[in-house]
């Protein structure tokens, strides 16, 4: 049984690190996320982004349709919102969720009802999940946090089918998908019993402004609409939100980008002997003494992210990508090279 009041963790924590190894927050370098560390140059924003309550038809619903090549976009205040208010709206029943995956999702769907089904990553490889263990509903963060398992379309729009056939749900959490785009099941989101979710704070670097988008069928949109009520995100996260959809010039870049410095990461582990999983923000590494492997790099001012062993899955570490300077990934380097894998 799922506990909705049990701990939820995250990366970003910082200032936990801070008051832990008595290292000044300057002093670190922080690895704990899969947040782009060169994120959208946000320029000078109109005085009214700021004086003026925000305005639903500003152009923002219609630019994440366009730029995801969904039928409808609903901005929320980054997935966040959309997790804890989706739960209550779909019908009561058995949800699958993988044991080792965003941590949000398995309470928030508890509290609201539902048998919470624990899957492990190799339930995600088998055909016909949906139908294997019984399941109304199914998350899947795709590619996977922390474990960058990325599902081809084919089989997801196969579960969604199973599902939507006996009125369930297939929800997507593509907050890590805009590196891979070809992936994506955006443009079928318009379809019953698909829900895709979308981030602007991953890909885009923008996770202080809390904007996300919910894609669905028009009639689900508009009852989550309803429960989250008015001035859900914010004017200047709303202005700084739809300029970055609009610039597919830097999204392109970007994409290279990053798939470079994904690889740049990845092939950096490897050389010191451990085995990544590499997606182009993060990358996963499953060990047997992760948490040796994360107390010993907190010592050279290098915050990770453990997690710990669950279901198939070994303890293990996510790291995301330095910042774009050669002292950064140096001193990754240096580290890992005093610390025995």
């Amino acid at each position: 049984m799922i506990s909705p009041t049990a701990p939820i963790r995250h990366g970003g924590d910082l200032r936990a690190a801070v008051r832990r190894y008595g290292r000044p927050a300057a002093d670190w370098l922080d690895l704990s996320t899969g947040i782009n560390p060169t994120g959208y140059p946000v320029p000078q924003l109109p005085a009214q982004a700021w004086q003026r309550l925000p305005e639903d038809d500003d152009g923002l619903s219609e630019a994440a349709a366009l730029a995801y090549g969904a039928p409808h976009a609903l901005p929320v205040a980054g997935s966040q919102a959309a997790i804890r208010a989706l739960p209550p709206l779909l019908r009561p029943g058995r949800v699958g969720i993988a044991a080792l995956g965003y941590s949000e999702y398995a309470p928030a769907f508890a509290a609201a009802g539902h048998e919470v089904v624990l899957l492990a990553e190799s339930d995600f490889m088998q055909a016909g999940l949906p139908d294997r263990r019984g399941l109304d509903h199914l998350v899947v963060v795709n590619p996977n946090n922390p474990t960058g398992r990325l599902l081809p379309a084919g089989t997801l729009a196969d579960w969604h089918a199973a599902l939507a056939a006996r009125g369930g749900t297939l929800l997507l959490d593509e907050a890590f998908m805009d590196c891979t785009p070809r992936h994506s099941l955006c443009s079928r989101s318009g379809e019953t019993g698909l829900l895709v979710l979308r981030s602007i704070g991953k890909f885009y670097g923008l996770a202080g402004i809390r904007c996300g988008f919910v894609l669905g069928a028009a009639p689900l949109l508009a009852a989550l609409r309803e429960r989250l009520g008015h001035w859900t995100v914010s004017g200047p996260a709303r202005e700084v939100a739809r300029l970055a959809l609009a610039d597919p010039g830097w999204q392109a870049a970007t994409r290279n980008q990053l798939a470079a410095a994904g690889e740049r990461l990845a092939a950096l582990l490897a050389r010191h002997g451990l085995a990544p999983v590499m997606q182009p923000l993060f990358c996963w590494v499953p060990h047997p003494e992760a948490a040796r492997l994360h107390e010993a790099l907190a010592g050279h001012g290098i915050w990770t992210r453990l997690f710990d062993a669950a279901a198939d899955c070994p303890p293990s570490l996510r790291l995301g990508l330095p910042p774009d300077l050669p002292q950064a990934w140096q001193r990754l380097d240096d580290a890992l090279a005093s610390v025995p894998a």
